[in-house]
């Protein structure tokens, strides 16, 4: 009996040891992975190379960004035309870059002021944890709706001149962004240039806009400055822009308009008025002219975006202080020459020697 007993307890040992060095060797082969994938970075870490670190450093902030938090972010548009559309996808482009996971709810006003009230109250009421308003009237709308939510503005020429921030250094509140404020001396520079025996010019905007008011004054004084008289010609909707532009007709040698959400959403007919009338039109923009005008020395809209999408990622994922952040400016070497080369011969003007 005892050396069954021996013989059974023999064997329950065995058993025991048998499923434990199971487990053991189970365990051991997960330490070993996971020690190999841990040691993994730390020997890249040792090999890495100075432009590695470079490069670490420079994408810090993407890293940052993969925080597996989704956002919700609200974008109010003015209405739908070349440099608008472009700064959209900038900002789209910049978020995309960064890393981070977000849900945006993209709304157009279609140029209407009440369209602009009635979504900025939906994109407050949605809880989004920040906005991005696109021009001026839109700006001014989610500014209106909201204290609280972080708002980022582009394609706003002043921000402060628009009542949006405290200082365009400083902003003080809760809206912030970019500003697309041209090189408007150097674009009367560029129109002296190509029409040397120029001498009066019109300047087109809507008077619904403060950023074109603003746009309009630095016009009339650039003109000015290079001896030329200037009249000015407003609209107050895009259906007094065919009547406005053929009262120009006989007054005018040339016209200048800036970036004006107006007049570059009806450039076409602009363009079809004045180009048949011999008047040759400089713009703010580079959409601008692709509809029909003559030229422009102006800024990229993709990259104001993109700069603008930076602030976002900023705010959203490192936690930066909206009411100190400076509105950003893109600086002169974004700046370009665009000329209409199919305008330019219809107008008989030679364009080859400004590229």
């Amino acid at each position: 009996m005892k050396k069954l007993t021996a013989l059974a307890l023999t064997v329950v040992v065995a058993a025991g040891l048998m499923t434990g060095c199971g487990s053991s060797a189970q365990q051991s082969t997960d330490e070993q992975s996971a020690a190999q994938e841990s040691a993994a970075p730390e020997a890249q870490e040792e090999e890495a190379t100075p432009a590695e670190d470079a490069a670490e450093a420079e994408t810090a902030q993407e890293t940052e960004a993969a925080d597996g938090q989704t956002y919700k972010i609200g974008v109010i548009q003015l209405v739908e035309h070349a440099a608008l559309d472009a700064a959209n996808e900038g900002f789209v482009a910049a978020l995309d870059d960064a890393g981070i996971s977000y849900e945006i709810d993209q709304q157009n006003a279609q140029n209407d002021q009440s369209a602009c009230q009635t979504i900025a109250e939906k994109l407050v009421n949605d809880g989004n944890d920040l906005i991005l308003a696109i021009a001026t009237p839109a700006a001014q709308a989610v500014a209106g709706a909201t204290s609280d939510i972080p708002i980022l503005v582009t394609a706003v020429t002043d921000p402060a001149d628009a009542g949006l921030v405290e200082s365009n250094e400083v902003p003080g509140g809760n809206v912030s962004g970019t500003s697309d404020l041209t090189p408007v001396n150097e674009q009367i520079e560029l129109l002296k240039k190509i029409l040397p025996d120029a001498k009066t010019v019109g300047i087109l905007y809507c008077s619904a806009e403060s950023n074109s008011v603003l746009q309009a004054d630095m016009a009339q004084e650039a003109c000015a400055a290079q001896g030329l008289e200037s009249e000015v010609f407003t609209v107050s909707s895009s259906n007094e822009i065919q009547q406005v532009v053929e009262s120009m007709v006989g007054k005018v040698d040339a016209l200048y308009c800036p970036t004006d959400n107006t007049i570059a959403a009806g450039m076409a007919t602009v363009a079809m008025v004045a180009n048949d009338n011999g008047i040759p039109t400089i713009c703010g923009e580079e959409g601008m002219v692709d509809a029909g005008g003559l030229a422009t020395y102006g800024i990229d809209y993709y990259q104001l975006g993109y700069m603008t999408g930076e602030q976002a990622v900023d705010i959203l994922v490192n936690g930066a202080d909206i009411s100190q952040m400076p509105i950003g400016y893109l600086s002169a070497d974004k700046c370009a020459l665009s000329t209409n080369a199919e305008t330019a011969d219809a107008l008989g003007i030679d364009v080859s020697t400004l590229e």
